[in-house]
């Protein structure tokens, strides 16, 4: 088709000769059930399905609810993290008694209490070159919940390599996007629509450029629809469109993608963090190994003695200097750096001063210095930025 690829009902190959509902099955999924779509075939269809999920987040809390909720047999979930405060705004899967502890584990007990029918397979670790086509393969459909470049080139090339369909989702502040990779062999995948990833940095993440917490729910849920039918072996997929959301605007609309002839065959894993040129770092330590630093302990030691001599600037978003600040920083944004709006009132403030700046996680303010030393100006980046400060110096400080 044009506009999509029509499902073929035989698709995926669980085999359906064995699988039987159970009466508390059978009333569970009744709602399923009636539609002519999914009938008692469908249902058994998706019972005897699998699907990896690859991240527990934004995405993943909504995928694993759904996919749960409808009947899917078997989940894999992959993930190392434990549930933070911040987390609860937006991934749902997870509850505040849980705070602290893994996500997988969250995620399973929620599972299991929302339909005891599935089993939840758990992989507490971190998806590698070295592990991924081991803990794919088993798996019918991989759902990408992942949140950074060398992850979803690594779930891309490793779905390639196992025919695998791969249901991709991303989300940013009020804006999100979902597809299908790899549904068949004449599919496009992750490298037609980003044949390189964008430079270390370029991209904020989630924790510096923040996200409307209801927008995970909404491109989760396409995500978790995507595989439905898929498994069941109806509608029309996602494959060959990338289908893009605007919350503020309300808006869907989307784009043709197409496989690129000239694209690279994939034929063997690489290192992926190397390919996106981030090694394995940290938000933000990247760039701040760029520049001169100081630990926020450091800071703390200037900030007690005579400040005649320094200057520090904050260079976040007003929205994070009305949540916390560090006393005595002026706040300069970043963009208005990297415009050269705020040049010259930096080299003003500078003059004949050390420059300190900071930001949240140290990245951004890494970034003003790199704008700043093309003008001449030459400052000390505060490692870690003021989370660190939060945890390391101030803890009356508030963490976001």
């Amino acid at each position: 088709m044009e506009n999509g690829k029509l499902i073929p009902a035989a698709m995926l190959p669980p085999d359906t000769s064995g699988v039987q509902l159970s009466p508390d099955e059978v009333a569970r999924y009744g709602r399923h059930l009636i539609l002519p779509e999914i009938g008692m075939e469908g249902q058994k269809r998706l019972k005897a399905a699998s699907v990896l999920c690859v991240g527990t987040g934004g995405l993943g809390s909504p995928l694993l609810l759904y996919l749960a909720a409808a009947g899917v047999g078997r989940l894999g979930i992959v993930d190392f993290d434990v549930v933070d405060h911040s987390n609860l705004q937006r991934q749902v899967i997870h509850g505040t008694s849980w705070v602290g502890k893994p996500k997988i584990e969250s995620a399973k007990a929620r599972i299991l209490e929302i339909n005891p029918h599935c089993q939840v397979d758990l992989y507490p670790t971190a998806l590698t070159s070295e592990n991924a086509l081991e803990i794919i393969r088993p798996y019918d459909i991989v759902c990408d919940g992942t949140d950074n470049f060398p992850t979803r080139y690594l779930v891309n090339d490793a779905c390639v390599l196992l025919g695998k369909p791969n249901v991709y989702g991303s989300i940013f502040r009020f804006e999100g996007q979902a597809t299908v990779f790899n549904l068949d062999a004449e599919s496009p995948n992750y490298r037609d629509l980003f044949p390189e990833p964008p430079p270390p940095g370029m991209v904020p993440s989630c924790a510096e450029g923040g996200v409307v917490g209801v927008l995970p729910g909404i491109i989760g849920l396409i995500q978790a629809t995507e595989a439905v039918k898929i498994i069941a072996g109806i509608g029309t997929s996602l494959s060959g469109r990338l289908l893009l959301f605007d919350a503020l605007g309300m808006k869907f609309r989307e784009l043709k993608l197409r496989p690129n002839p000239e694209r690279p065959v994939i034929d063997k894993l690489i290192d992926y963090q190397e390919f996106c040129g981030v090694g394995g770092s940290a938000p933000g330590q990247e760039e701040a190994g760029a520049v001169e630093s100081i630990s926020v302990t450091e800071l703390k030691t200037l900030l007690d003695g005579d400040t005649s001599g320094l200057v520090l600037v904050d260079v976040r978003n007003p929205p994070e200097a009305d949540i916390a600040v560090i006393a005595g920083a002026t706040l300069i944004p970043l963009d208005q750096i990297e415009s050269g709006v705020a040049i010259d009132q930096i080299r003003d403030l500078a003059a004949g001063k050390k420059l300190y700046v900071h930001c949240k996680l140290g990245g951004r303010s890494a970034k003003a210095l790199i704008a700043l030393g093309r003008h001449g100006i030459e400052g000390i980046n505060v490692s870690g930025g003021i989370d660190a400060w939060s945890q390391e110096v101030d803890p009356s400080v508030p963490r976001y």
